[in-house]
């Protein structure tokens, strides 16, 4: 049946598919080229978002936004040089208490651990040492030069404390002074994290006022002229965060780590008093 038709049935039949399809093609390709045109004319002109020059945009601020952006890299600047020697002290320091520990606690004299004390100074644990030992040596010189009533003459066997509680008041007073020392510097961090947004803020707020009065000046709310000076504005904030936060971070972490030692130095006062206790008294 089929067989029957001519061909040029076939040809009529087929011809408007295949034009359809020409048709189809053709406004794939028209498609295809306005978006690779758009792409083209996009990047030769207005550039992508996110692609502003910063450097450029903060050498055109203000006098004002610059000095302000200035202190902003000066505290980053300082903030950053305490993270980085905080973070190594209290590492070191963690490895020399370790080590100061384990041989307090295998000697079975003082003046074995105060002999090791010079190896392991960067642990805190050795100024609370030295403290209780001097104050220990002081109270049994006081003793030798004096006497007692069994033994006039001075002349002990066996060296005996005249007082535990003077022995913890050096402790107490050796531990907060470490304590002291750890905590240095960290204050600048806090300042640095409290104040550096309001910084930041002062600068946006300048920056702000004088782009409302360029607008004033142009009499035209045109985004090209409003753009700039909102940027300049927004960068000192940016800046102000970019120094507190990381002040903020470490400044916690740091205290957590000075509450550590300050706890590891009270186990190690009550340690040492009762050694002191069991074996001087």
């Amino acid at each position: 049946m089929f067989d029957s038709i001519p061909v040029a049935w076939y040809a009529r039949l087929s011809a408007p598919s295949q034009r359809r399809a020409t048709d189809a093609s053709e406004a794939s390709l028209h498609t295809l080229g306005s978006h690779i045109l758009a792409l083209q004319v996009q990047s030769e002109g207005t550039p992508f978002a996110g692609s502003g020059d910063v450097i450029g945009l903060i050498a055109g601020t203000t006098p004002i936004n610059q000095a302000v952006l200035l202190i902003l890299v000066l505290f980053s600047v300082a903030s950053w040089a305490i993270i980085l020697h905080k973070t190594w002290t209290f590492r070191v320091s963690a490895r020399d208490t370790a080590r100061f520990l384990d041989v307090f606690r295998r000697s079975s004299k003082f003046s074995e651990v105060q002999a090791v004390c010079p190896t392991v100074s960067a642990t805190p644990l050795v100024g609370v040492f030295q403290a209780g030992y001097a104050e220990m040596n002081a109270q049994f010189r006081v003793m030798n030069t004096g006497g007692t009533a069994a033994n006039p003459g001075g002349a002990s066997t066996r060296p005996t404390l005249k007082s535990l509680d003077g022995v913890d008041r050096a402790l107490i007073r050796a531990a907060t002074n470490e304590v002291t020392k750890l905590e240095r510097r960290m204050t600048f961090l806090a300042t640095t994290a409290s104040v550096t947004p309001f910084i930041g803020l002062f600068g946006t707020v300048v920056g702000i006022m004088i782009a409302f009065q360029r607008i004033g000046a142009s009499g035209s709310t045109n985004l090209a002229i409003v753009a700039p000076g909102i940027s300049e504005a927004l960068i000192a904030t940016a800046a102000g965060l970019f120094a507190a936060i990381p002040a903020l971070v470490f400044y916690n972490h740091f205290t957590h780590r000075v509450k550590e030692f300050s706890a590891t130095m009270d186990d190690f006062a009550l340690e040492f008093l009762n050694i002191a206790e069991r074996n001087f008294t």
